[in-house]
């Protein structure tokens, strides 16, 4: 099942005692549509106020119903903010987290005098300028196979800080900034310290190189302070194409356009 959801309501993807979490309203209504309990495993979990356009889960259920049955029919129970985008008889042995190959993170980031209106809990937000050369040449030297512990939250429980980081493309489009990240496996805000260190050097309040020093020190003390969840997007897990998995929503759509202007 694919699923977009807005995460500003949300103490994160998962489960809590209060119940203020997507996996806990998703589960709640997927036990009214299914008349059982259902119980969820996401592709990956998302924290407090980030937001999600093709979060994947897989599920059991003995109840049969037609695919466009389980989107209509859940969403009837859920939340404005949270949706199924659509659903699939999953093959034998599909896993929504252990089959993914990658998973796609874009952060926006509203560059302003003033802060937005429309923008709060969608965007993070920058009022000094951004020189868009300097962050790009910083974002170069994370690509590849490192040592995040700079970047690693210090309650994240992954049992190694070594990742791979595929992609991290940066791109404007008016007043707006898009990164665009993607890795094998991401450790509790590591994006968000990233993006604390990328804002920094585009602020000009340190060089590019600046970002090497940080990764090759492993200590979180090292880097920037984390940036806000406001304006990260978990737009979800890359399958291989036998699972013949849908790879983007429509709300991938709503986003400013990657790949805009980059003379900045």
């Amino acid at each position: 099942m694919g699923l977009s959801y807005a995460g500003s309501r949300y103490l994160g993807w998962q489960s809590q005692p209060d119940g203020r979490t997507v996996q806990d309203v998703l589960e709640a209504a997927l036990a009214r549509f299914a008349g059982q309990r259902v119980r969820t495993l996401c592709a990956g979990r998302t924290d407090t106020g980030v937001h999600a356009l093709g979060q994947v889960v897989h599920f059991d259920s003995r109840v049969q119903r037609e695919e466009f049955s389980w989107v209509r029919g859940v969403n009837a129970f859920l939340p404005p903010d949270v949706a199924v985008q659509w659903a699939r008889v999953a093959p034998a042995g599909f896993h929504a987290r252990r089959s993914a190959i990658s998973r796609r993170y874009s952060y926006v980031l509203l560059q302003s005098r003033v802060r937005g209106a429309l923008e709060a809990q969608r965007a993070g937000w920058s009022f000094r300028p951004l020189n868009g050369a300097a962050m790009r040449e910083a974002a170069q030297l994370l690509l590849g196979e490192h040592d995040f512990s700079s970047f690693r939250a210090a309650g994240c429980q992954a049992p190694s800080p070594v990742k791979t980081l595929t992609r991290l493309e940066i791109s404007q489009c008016g007043a707006y900034w898009r990164f665009d990240f993607e890795g094998n496996a991401f450790l509790h805000h590591m994006i968000r310290n990233i993006m604390g260190c990328l804002v920094a050097v585009g602020q000009g309040l340190k060089p590019p190189q600046w970002m090497g020093e940080v990764l090759a020190a492993r200590r979180r003390s090292a880097a920037w302070a984390t940036f806000s969840a406001d304006g990260l997007y978990f737009l979800g897990p890359r399958y291989a194409p036998e699972w013949d998995m849908p790879a983007r929503t429509a709300a991938f759509d709503w986003l400013p356009a990657a790949g805009g202007s980059t003379n900045t």
